[in-house]
């Protein structure tokens, strides 16, 4: 790609014709402001897109927005649902925020 705005709009084609890859990468481009302007509501659009398209990264990702507030107000209980859905997928990450949160050994 020639730059990282190049590369958003590529992601953003894609995903608009739901591709679970394109739409969580889209996601994370917003969610860290590479590429397009760091926009947390638009990355929370696009993780949810893919997450329940059952993409697990975006699900992960889905419950940390959830958890921490980003682009959306906290919300503990969506979050562990999100968490669980990616951690019944063997998702790593997921697993240790259950754990973290005293909901999994």
């Amino acid at each position: 790609m020639k730059d990282e705005g190049e590369a958003a709009w590529w992601y953003r084609k894609s995903a608009t014709q739901g591709n679970v890859d394109a739409q969580y990468n889209l996601g994370v481009m917003y969610a860290i402001g590479r590429g397009v302007a760091k926009d947390d509501t638009e990355a929370l659009k696009w993780f949810r897109k893919a997450a329940e398209q059952g993409g697990v990264s975006a699900q992960y990702s889905l419950g940390w927005m959830y958890e921490n507030g980003r682009g959306v107000a906290k919300w503990y209980g969506e979050a562990v649902r999100w968490y669980r859905k990616a951690a019944e997928q063997g998702d790593e990450d997921a697993k240790a925020a259950l754990k973290r949160l005293g909901l999994q050994r």
